[in-house]
């Protein structure tokens, strides 16, 4: 008794429905294809990463104050905008009474000077006594002392009343509204808080080893359920974290694309980068016997060829087998396809 292994079947089978196709006047199926290529790719891990803001600031009164008045969430802000309000009425009467003893000793001194010029030109007479010139001339230092500490006053007096106001320290949209209009705030508590949506990084955490597989200025793949995209890396923390093993990477990331708080995946590499021949993940058709893909060839007819698939890079993955690059193969119509089918490619 005769045995057929598979294989042969397999391809007994496949002439015998090309043979049946072409005697029913079967017109070629139509197929989409695209060439092998060579393309270099390393092994990689996906570790999870967020996107953060690299401006996130919450607000805080520099006063103990009532709160006047507060941005609504959601407004855009450029810096140096108001974004919140402090009562300032008790502020500015400090800052009229500080502007008052500067007067006060700018007069003093005015007078204590003009006494000293006078005891001066009597003295060089010998018409004045020397004690009280000297006395004089102490008072007019202690006055010019006490002037220059009225100017600092009114300075702080000045702080005081520009703080009232919690301006934006850089362009951003509010996000959060800490305080309520007409609460009374202490010192350093948090008011508000503004993010800059266009400033935008992914912070990850990595394995050590993939530490020297990276650098300043690379594109790494970036991805969730929802998209995809590179991602240049800005800065690398290149210490360590000896519980975890794990070191902190950053990479500049398209606003337009990804929002703060956003879930992410970062592709690191664990080796270095080879030239492997790749076909687009399309291309392979995945059956019990293994994976395979459907090459074109010249005279427009499906070859079957066997491949094991290797790394991947995004739609693009390794495959080892018979094929070489610039070879066509099929990524759209191979499921009803045999070796030595006729087709027809659509552009």
């Amino acid at each position: 008794m005769t045995i057929i292994n598979r294989s042969a079947l397999s391809t007994l089978l496949s002439f015998v429905l090309c043979a049946t196709a072409l005697a029913q006047g079967m017109p070629p199926a139509v197929v989409v294809v695209a060439e092998a290529q060579l393309q270099e790719l390393a092994p990689s891990v996906d570790v999870p990463g967020t996107v953060v803001s690299r401006f996130d600031s919450r607000l805080a009164s520099e006063l103990s104050a009532k709160l006047e008045w507060i941005a609504e969430v959601g407004t855009a802000v450029r810096k140096g905008d108001t974004v919140a309000r402090l009562e300032s009425l008790t502020f500015e009467l400090l800052e009229m009474e500080a502007q008052s003893r500067v007067k006060r000793e700018e007069a003093r001194v005015s007078f204590l000077q003009s006494e000293k010029n006078r005891l001066d030109r009597l003295s060089e007479k010998n018409l004045s006594a020397k004690s009280q010139l000297d006395q004089t001339i102490a008072d007019l230092a202690v006055a010019e002392s006490d002037h220059a500490i009225a100017r600092a006053q009114l300075g702080l007096a000045k702080i005081s009343v520009y703080v009232t106001k919690i301006r934006a320290p850089f362009d951003g949209v509010v996000t959060e509204r800490l305080r309520n209009i007409g609460e009374r705030l202490n010192v350093a508590d948090v008011v508000i808080r503004v993010v800059d949506p266009e400033s935008l990084e992914v912070i990850a955490r990595a394995p050590l080893n993939t530490v020297n597989f990276i650098s300043e200025g690379a594109a790494l793949r970036l991805h969730n359920d929802f998209r995809h995209d590179e991602a240049t890396v800005r800065t690398i923390v290149p210490f360590g974290n000896p519980q975890s093993h794990m070191f902190e990477v950053r990479l500049d990331v398209d606003p337009d694309i990804w929002t703060v708080g956003e879930s992410v995946r970062l592709s690191m590499p664990t080796s270095d980068v080879k030239k492997v021949l790749t076909v687009p993940r399309d291309a392979l058709v995945l059956r019990r016997e293994g994976a395979s893909v459907f090459r074109v060839n010249a005279d427009m007819s499906a070859e079957q060829v066997n491949v094991i698939s290797g790394l991947g890079d995004g739609d693009n993955v390794e495959v080892i087998g018979q094929l070489s690059p610039g070879d066509r193969v099929v990524i759209r119509g191979a499921e009803r396809l045999n070796t030595g089918m006729q087709v027809t490619i659509k552009q």
